[in-house]
């Protein structure tokens, strides 16, 4: 198990880094729309090249950032019946869900995926717009996606084991296992809460002071 918590390790930590790429890819992609936008209206310029970098970034972001996703627990849950359950229920759950449905599909996915990329890079594919680029590395994204989702759905599973067999103290690699959403209702009901004790201890003195 110490050898296999080492691996997932090391694929939490290459998702680490490809998050922190991904939002470089975000930037860019705003950015380019942008400069696209300003000279299609101001000078009347347009290039297909530059506008399909954009779909070409946008792909990036979402096929390289799956993996930072699920290490960071972002991913879509039923929170309402997740949050009622014991960490080893949602872990069992998250074991059987990875099992059952995750590697499967990203394994279908990969196997899909990988003939067009293939197909693209010894044809040297191009866009059929004038002035387009190459297709062979947005299809790559899909087959790498994808590999990237198996990877560290395997390092999820690692954990979930770890955890439920003992080898672990928590089954997720962030601090905690909250949504964002629950973070910020939780940030709101404790500044709410300071604010009414600021208000009953103005009034407390206001009344001392009264009498």
């Amino acid at each position: 198990m110490a050898a296999l918590l080492k691996l997932s390790g090391l694929i939490d930590a290459i998702n680490e880094w490809l998050g922190k790429l991904v939002m470089w890819l975000v930037l860019a992609a705003v950015l380019i729309s942008a400069g696209n936008a300003v000279l299609r209206k101001a000078f009347n310029f347009g290039s297909n090249a530059s506008l399909e970098i954009q779909w070409y970034l946008f792909a990036g972001v979402f096929m390289l950032g799956v993996g930072y996703v699920m290490l960071k627990n972002g991913h879509v849950r039923i929170d309402f019946i997740s949050s009622r359950l014991s960490k080893r229920s949602n872990a069992i759950i998250d074991a059987i869900g990875i099992v059952v449905f995750t590697i499967p599909l990203a394994l279908i996915m990969i196997n899909l995926a990988w003939p067009y990329f293939y197909r693209a890079l010894i044809s040297g594919e191009m866009s059929q717009n004038a002035g387009g680029l190459i297709r062979w590395p947005v299809l790559m994204l899909m087959p790498l996606g994808f590999g990237i989702l198996l990877a560290q759905a395997l390092s999820e599973l690692i954990k979930r084991v770890a955890f439920l067999t003992g080898h672990r103290s928590e089954p997720f690699s962030v601090e905690h296992d909250k949504s964002a959403e629950e973070l910020l209702a939780e940030a709101l009901a404790a500044e709410a809460e300071r604010h009414e004790r600021a208000i009953a201890v103005h009034d407390r003195n206001a009344t001392s002071q009264g009498h």
